[in-house]
């Protein structure tokens, strides 16, 4: 894996600027789509894996997306939607084909409490699938997958999605990876190192399959999502995950949907197609400032 060179940084219109994070980026980013086993040491932490039933317990909405060649993580926002990382989607809307995208709500060791295929899928229309796309391109990857067969809220309730506040340090993040592909598993308490007005640096434990997975804050009552994993990089000598701020690029993401902008499947009649970024052979996307 060769490093990333430092890009030029946008600043913000207020608060912390982009630079201001970039300029930590010591050594890559790279897209945690799932890799092949031998590519990278198997990662670990204070995670707390989701066996048993009662584990589950008000996170069943997240789930593990599949697809052709790996999976990713995803959650659901309403009975019908689910929230991922819009990497984890790219090679599908490349190709015009749902064919293999499957979400399965809450699995763990074979078993799910629901699971569906996806009807239509979108990627935020500001997202970049070109060959080298800017460091800033985390702002928007997200995507959406309708699900042909919608989830009944009494089996998982999707999660709300808000603002990260400016004094919020404490976040959660519930998510498969390699080494913990089978089940959940939640890391209860991890922290914010780094934020701008539109992007978020935290030391929670994650890795490859872990892309699309919710942050979320657990001040409330129930857990709020405030971000997606993204990305991990060498902040500041220390692995460290990436993610987007969210609200306002789902708003814009759910408009496309409704639009029929960059929409794969159902009826709707798709957008040009843009090039697709490149890949290590096993799948992830190394994204170059």
């Amino acid at each position: 894996m060769e490093p990333v060179q430092q890009g030029q940084g946008v600043p913000s219109s207020s608060g912390p600027s982009t630079l201001t994070i970039m300029k930590q980026i010591l050594s890559f980013v790279v897209a945690l789509f799932l890799l092949p086993q031998s590519l990278f040491a198997q990662e670990g932490g204070a995670l707390k894996r989701l066996t048993l039933r009662s584990d589950l317990l008000g996170f069943e909405a997240v789930g593990r997306l599949d697809m052709s060649g790996g999976f990713c993580s995803g959650v659901l926002i309403a009975s019908d939607m689910v929230l991922t990382a819009a990497h984890c989607l790219e090679d599908a809307v490349a190709a015009g084909s749902l064919d293999g995208l499957r979400f399965r709500a809450g699995l763990r060791d074979g078993k799910h409490v629901a699971a569906s295929a996806a009807k239509r899928i979108v990627m935020h229309p500001s997202y970049d699938t070109g060959p080298n796309p800017d460091f800033r391109n985390i702002r928007y990857d997200i995507g959406l997958v309708e699900l042909a067969a919608p989830i009944s809220t009494a089996v998982a309730a999707p999660f709300a999605v808000e603002a990260l506040s400016r004094k919020e340090q404490d976040l959660s993040v519930v998510s498969y990876a390699r080494g913990r592909a089978d089940a959940l598993s939640r890391e209860a308490r991890c922290a914010v190192i780094d934020r701008d007005t539109e992007l978020v640096v935290f030391d929670c434990d994650i890795w490859f399959g872990s892309s699309g997975a919710p942050v979320f804050n657990t001040s409330g009552r129930r857990p709020r999502i405030v971000s997606l994993v993204s990305a991990v990089t060498n902040y500041r000598g220390k692995k460290a995950g990436l993610g987007m701020m969210l609200p306002a690029r789902l708003s814009e993401l759910k408009q496309a949907l409704r639009a029929g902008r960059g929409v794969v499947g159902g009826t709707v009649v798709k957008s040009r197609r843009i090039g697709i970024g490149q890949k290590s052979g096993g799948g992830a996307r190394f994204v170059k400032p």
